[in-house]
């Protein structure tokens, strides 16, 4: 085969996985890998967008279990366990260079997204961050921000934006849920695959796992403010300063997790539905924002819940939608895509563009509702941004 004829049929594949927000075939089975497993620190293959911020970033991962609640997928696997990537302003450039992810992860993750075979492992899980493990926390006291991945995907999947807030000022807590990525590392050797997957197929269902995952992340927030597991991390932290933001589901996870715990300040809801009926209650007048693919969450989209939720909120709001973006647009995917030569030469939005528009408005927000900083971009649509629709 031809390397013309090899880049258009992983083109053609990477459409329709970027078209697809969740995974709908059934899981692998839960895998058991080496007892450490190999995570490839650097290479020259595709590398994340640099941060912008004035900060080092360092970044360090957490094995979390809540020992008061049994995994609601996999009931006899006991506690509910969460991985954390945790990453911070760092002192210093000491350290080692931090991976994206494992072999093993990769590899999962490209077989769910139609790649297998057509990309090696190997370069996705070598794929160069700016982050650096092992260096110490600057400092002060910073603004956290909860990060929360699309179903079946894992949390590396929203890397570049936490690492770009933590550049910029924030520690950021990017969470796996047990059982609801296509594949991540956990401790004692262990790949835990989609379960959940099989499980969750109606709304209702996806309202469950959002409830669900919103209590994974108040037991993250108990963890990095109060426990001892996190160390200097938690005096990193200003626990008066808490905003969320997720991607696809994670949205609504973001959404149910303010109803519930107060201490969150401020949300995100990345091109996900809410699931959640009646939408987007309990929030009080604490600022949410909604940013989606024009395609899908415009007002007078049949796809979305966007509309239903849109009157409950009645604090300061946004809602805004990006054209040319798709599911993914809001995640590392395509801009590590465009590196690749995998991009789909027709899609209006570059996966470089769309990484922009994801940390221009994102970062606006927690800025502005975390630490009170006039934000420009937000009151209206801007020349610079021309992709980006307020609504209604």
């Amino acid at each position: 085969m031809t390397t013309g004829r090899r880049r258009a049929i992983a083109a053609s594949l990477l459409t329709l996985a970027l078209s697809a927000p969740l995974l709908d075939t059934a899981p692998p089975a839960i895998a058991q890998g080496a007892q450490n497993p190999s995570r490839v620190p650097y290479t020259s293959g595709p590398a994340l967008p640099l941060p912008a911020g004035p900060y080092t970033v360092g970044r360090r991962a957490l094995h979390l279990v809540d020992r008061h609640r049994t995994d609601p997928w996999v009931p006899r696997a006991g506690n509910r366990e969460l991985m954390v990537s945790v990453s911070y302003p760092a002192r210093g450039t000491s350290g080692s260079p931090a991976a994206y992810m494992t072999d093993d992860e990769a590899q999962l993750l490209l077989e769910a997204r139609g790649l297998g075979g057509v990309v090696p492992a190997a370069t996705i899980a070598g794929a160069r961050t700016p982050a650096r493990e092992g260096v110490l926390p600057a400092p002060g006291r910073f603004p956290l921000v909860l990060l929360v991945p699309g179903f079946s995907m894992p949390r590396t999947t929203l890397t570049s934006l936490a690492e770009d807030l933590a550049s910029r000022g924030y520690v950021v807590a990017s969470v796996d849920h047990a059982y609801e990525s296509v594949g991540t590392a956990f401790p004692g050797g262990r790949i835990l695959t989609c379960a959940a997957c099989a499980q969750v197929h109606t709304r209702e269902e996806k309202a469950a796992a959002a409830h669900g995952r919103a209590k994974d992340m108040s037991f993250v927030i108990d963890e990095l403010t109060k426990g001892r597991k996190v160390g200097a991390l938690s005096r990193a932290i200003d626990a008066s300063r808490i905003g969320i933001a997720g991607h696809s589901i994670g949205g609504a996870a973001a959404a149910a997790t303010m109803a519930t715990d107060r201490r969150v300040r401020a949300g995100v809801d990345l091109d996900g539905d809410f699931f959640l009926h009646p939408a987007a209650t309990g929030l009080g007048r604490r600022p949410f924002m909604m940013l989606g693919a024009e395609s899908t969450h415009s007002p007078g989209s049949e796809k979305t819940d966007w509309p239903e939720a849109w009157p409950h909120l009645s604090g300061w709001k946004r809602w805004l939608t990006v054209t040319g973006a798709e599911h993914f647009s809001f995640t590392d995917l395509p801009y590590l895509a465009g590196q690749l030569g995998l991009s789909d030469p027709t899609a209006p939005l570059t996966g470089e563009r769309g990484w922009h528009l994801t940390r221009d408005y994102v970062t606006a927000f927690f800025d502005l509702h975390l630490r009170d900083i006039p934000q420009p971009i937000l009151t209206g649509p801007t020349a610079a941004h021309p992709e980006v629709a307020f609504q209604p």
